[in-house]
């Protein structure tokens, strides 16, 4: 188990924001906890230097593709990459240095899995380099995937069945929780457990996380399977939960 780094890009610029008030409407931004006054590239180099590897650059957005190059660039190798991936570009993000890149809406169509798309991403780029973002909320005891800014649920059910299916076509979920993500209230204990018990590859989580204890708590109730991303929280971030010499130590702790 180990703590993720991540790079958010909203508006050509790094920001920790809250995921649910992401929207299509031009005249309403989203809710920004932190805009970064250093460059992407920053927090890649940041990164590196520390050997925090597996985090993921995320692309909030259309405009954001030179910013998330930078990142890309200055560690190649370091970073998946997710925002507006398909089978058309999927190769391209893999060229600029992303290791993996990160599918979510492409293949979750009209609510439905859209197997014919899994099938020409894997073809075209093989599962080592494929990622599936399992973001979802809740909806009555039962947590749904949702795409298109995590505005449109689908009629896809986290469950073992489901987990169990997608892992054919992927190495790794990324599993954001936007009920809770960006707002520091503390992490889903249900959905952690759930993926835990189900997952049968490994799985990040995201949402919510408030406090360093919060990493623990998810290498504890995760049974070590889990790996946690930290945003808003973070003090690199603005945040005042959570120092980011501490993840380092975690990590280290755990022999990552």
């Amino acid at each position: 188990m180990r703590f993720r780094p991540c790079i958010d890009i909203h508006g050509g610029r790094v920001k920790q924001i809250v995921g649910s008030t992401l929207k299509d409407e031009k005249d309403k931004g989203p809710v920004e906890n932190f805009v970064a006054n250093k460059p992407p590239s920053y927090y890649a180099e940041l990164f590196k230097r520390d050997n925090l590897t597996g985090g993921h650059v995320i692309m909030l957005g259309p405009g954001n593709e030179e910013a998330a190059k930078e990142a890309l660039s200055s560690w190649v190798g370091g970073f998946q990459i997710g925002g507006g991936i398909n089978a058309d570009n999927a190769k391209y993000w893999l060229d600029q240095g992303a290791y993996a890149v990160i599918v979510t809406s492409y293949v979750f169509s009209e609510g439905e899995i859209r197997e014919d798309r899994l099938k020409e991403l894997l073809k075209k780029i093989g599962r080592d380099h494929l990622v599936l973002d399992l973001s979802c909320r809740k909806k009555g005891e039962d947590y749904y995937i949702v795409t298109n800014r995590w505005q449109k649920f689908t009629k896809c059910k986290i469950n073992k069945e489901l987990l169990r299916e997608l892992s054919k076509y992927c190495f790794e979920f990324l599993v954001h929780g936007v009920d809770v993500e960006g707002k520091c209230l503390g992490i889903d204990e249900t959905l952690v457990r759930l993926l835990a018990e189900f997952s049968p590859i490994p799985t990040t989580y995201a949402g919510g996380a408030k406090s360093i204890e919060d990493l623990y708590r998810v290498k504890e109730i995760g049974n070590n399977r889990i790996d946690l991303t930290i945003g808003s929280a973070l003090d690199i971030f603005g945040g005042s939960g959570v120092k980011y010499e501490d993840v380092v130590r975690f990590n280290k702790e755990q022999g990552n």
